[in-house]
């Protein structure tokens, strides 16, 4: 595998974990407000080979504890879970980020060993997805990818991005009765990057992300605005 994009350390994208964070490019969303646009049209970019990537692991074997794989879309790649048995077999914890349209593929990897923990972004209501995510889609994709992660066959947590021109109140409630019972839940608010695929995105004023929090307490009590 090549990749497109590498984090040699973070702190934040696993949960009790010191991590690095691999970025896969291309995806098969256009949500206007993505912060990697230049990784979801799979712009040129230097690729970094998985022998780079592995020989780097080799070298921080006990000071590093888990892989972030991310995109992009990571699960469009054949070849991810032949990737993952060798960092498996450094003795790393494997963190997905999947925008959950590949349900098999996901369930596949999980039930091989080979994911540890998946975070899984919710766009939005069902009613507003397509517009969220840019294209037609389909929705029972994601609503098998939903079921099984909250199965419990693995660790696994729920996001949301906030979008002032995406997101409304009535979405949030729409989200709720999504993932209602789900144990972790989170919303970040809206951030420009600089590498946004569409222009006149605005993130939520702090009023409003409290009333979004709020909403969804009501269907996951332990729900966390990330940067607020």
């Amino acid at each position: 595998m090549f990749f497109a994009g590498f984090q040699k350390l973070t702190l934040l994208d696993y949960p009790e974990k010191v991590a690095c964070i691999l970025f896969t490019m291309g995806c098969n969303f256009r949500c206007p407000f993505c912060h990697n646009a230049s990784l979801v049209r799979a712009e040129e970019k230097p690729q970094i080979t998985e022998e780079e990537v592995l020989a780097f692991l080799k070298k921080r074997q006990g000071i590093l504890e888990g892989v972030c794989i991310s995109g992009g879309e990571p699960l469009l790649y054949d070849g991810l879970g032949d990737f993952i048995k060798k960092v498996k077999a450094l003795g790393y914890s494997v963190k997905l980020d999947t925008n959950g349209s590949f349900p098999e593929r996901l369930k596949a990897l999980v039930r091989e060993g080979l994911v540890d923990y998946v975070a899984m972004d919710i766009k939005n209501s069902f009613e507003r997805y397509e517009k969220t995510v840019g294209i037609k889609t389909d929705l029972n994709n994601i609503k098998e990818s939903i079921d099984f992660l909250m199965s419990g066959e693995v660790e696994y947590e729920f996001r949301t991005t906030l979008v002032k021109e995406l997101h409304s109140p009535e979405d949030m409630e729409g989200i709720g009765n999504i993932i209602k019972g789900t144990k972790r839940y989170f919303l970040q608010n809206f951030v420009d990057s600089g590498d946004v695929l569409c222009e006149n995105m605005h993130p939520l004023t702090e009023n409003e992300l409290e009333k979004m929090l709020q909403i969804a307490k009501k269907y996951v009590p332990s729900t966390i605005c990330r940067g607020m």
